[in-house]
């Protein structure tokens, strides 16, 4: 059985991620910041399956403490790290507690993980990181957002080196239809408005569409080292 982890699992396409995985009979580890909210989705997942689900605490804006608290995973054929915090920071009104918190989750975070993992890691094994087109189509408020993304490409290209043979890809999702995060919040209204009418097919992917692109990225053998954009084309 695979062993798969995914970091940030407790909702939109992380959750429905494992939720495939547990389905094809692998052995899924998900993560989310609270141990109770961790458990409750795991048990959640587990029914009807093949595969098993385990929730596991972990908060990547800790990066200090990831280490030992993956210390009890004894092996990891996929880690998909798709948690991530929200920040939008403008030039005029510069958060710098929410920029740092972002760029620690992100960058350090992610990074930590792998380090933590990596003796643990088959040598088939495959790493995926999520990103956002926010790096290439910037908008008003997504100067970290934009800035961090951009490390994401950054980060796979030095770790498909170090971690050779093991496999590094990185996505990059334009909004999602139908993530949670959009529901009730008519301040991005504007936002994906924008994005809608740039996309050269004329609507937001789903979580669906991001799963079977990640999917892509985790199992094919000859994926590695891609920064792949998944928005349906932009103008």
């Amino acid at each position: 059985m695979k062993s798969v982890l995914i970091i940030g699992a407790t909702q939109g396409t992380g959750r429905l991620l494992a939720a495939e995985y547990a389905s094809r009979g692998a052995n899924v580890i998900i993560t989310g910041r609270s141990p109770e909210r961790a458990t409750e989705v795991a048990d959640e997942l587990s029914k009807d399956v093949s595969g098993t689900v385990t929730g596991l605490a972990l908060d990547l804006t800790r990066p200090a403490e990831l280490a030992e608290i993956l210390a009890p995973v004894e092996r990891v054929d996929r880690l998909a790290v798709v948690g991530m915090i929200r920040d939008r920071n403008t030039i005029g009104a510069y958060d710098v507690a929410k920029a740092s918190l972002l760029a620690v989750t992100k960058v350090v975070g992610y990074t930590a993980v792998v380090s933590a993992l990596a003796p643990r890691m088959a040598p088939d094994a495959s790493v995926l990181f999520f990103g956002g087109v926010a790096k290439d189509y910037p908008y008003p408020g997504s100067t970290t957002v934009t800035a961090v993304n951009g490390a994401i490409t950054g980060l796979i290209r030095t770790l498909s080196v170090e971690l050779a043979p093991v496999r590094v890809n990185a996505i990059h999702p334009g909004p999602i239809e139908d993530s949670p995060f959009w529901h009730g919040n008519p301040a991005v209204a504007t936002i994906l408005e924008g994005f809608r009418k740039d996309s050269l097919i004329g609507r937001l992917g789903t979580m669906s569409e991001i799963v079977d692109a990640c999917l892509f990225l985790l199992e094919n053998s000859l994926a590695n080292g891609i920064d792949l954009n998944v928005d349906g084309g932009h103008i």
